[in-house]
């Protein structure tokens, strides 16, 4: 007999038990996306950085569109605090930004002439690494997902002891 019954669409639904630090973690999220926003749109803008190109203005609808989906996943998870959509969330913010740093690394929107230091390396290793952690991550919240539709413990659900 199976320890782990799926779960009735009520047990899918049921909230995580109540948590301040995430609740806190989302509304920092918020105002941090909130706040990159407006210094990339508003003031100072993204032009203050002396190594961007031009390039860069055809990236800033994609850097903004990850913003906000921050936003709105954040505020989505503060208020809701379930872990499917959380996970659901994750997935796509984690998919979103995929697409905004292969887009970086396709433009590749900085000018690091005259430093005598090997930057564009120092950037396109920087960039690989965040194409990697995102693909990681999308597939952990997929397995996370999967996991919690099945029924099985999900990484703030431990058994009891015993």
């Amino acid at each position: 007999m199976s320890t782990n019954p799926r779960p009735t669409s009520s047990a899918w639904a049921t909230a995580r038990p109540a948590s301040p630090g995430r609740r806190v973690g989302y509304a920092i999220a918020i105002v941090v996306n909130v706040v990159l926003f407006l210094l990339v749109n508003v003031w100072p803008t993204w032009r203050i950085l002396p190594f961007l190109t031009e390039a860069t203005q055809e990236l800033i609808v994609l850097v903004n569109l990850s913003l906000i989906a921050g936003v709105v996943v954040n505020i989505l998870n503060l208020v809701l605090d379930l872990a499917w959509v959380k996970a659901v969330g994750e997935i796509i913010t984690s998919v979103i930004a995929l697409v905004v740093v292969v887009r970086f690394w396709i433009v590749f929107p900085f000018d690091f002439a005259g430093s005598a230091f090997d930057w564009e390396l120092v950037f396109r290793i920087l960039l690989g690494l965040a194409i990697a952690g995102t693909v990681i991550s999308v597939i952990v919240q997929v397995v996370l997902l999967v996991r919690l539709a099945l029924g099985s413990p999900g990484r703030t659900q431990h058994p009891p002891p015993g």
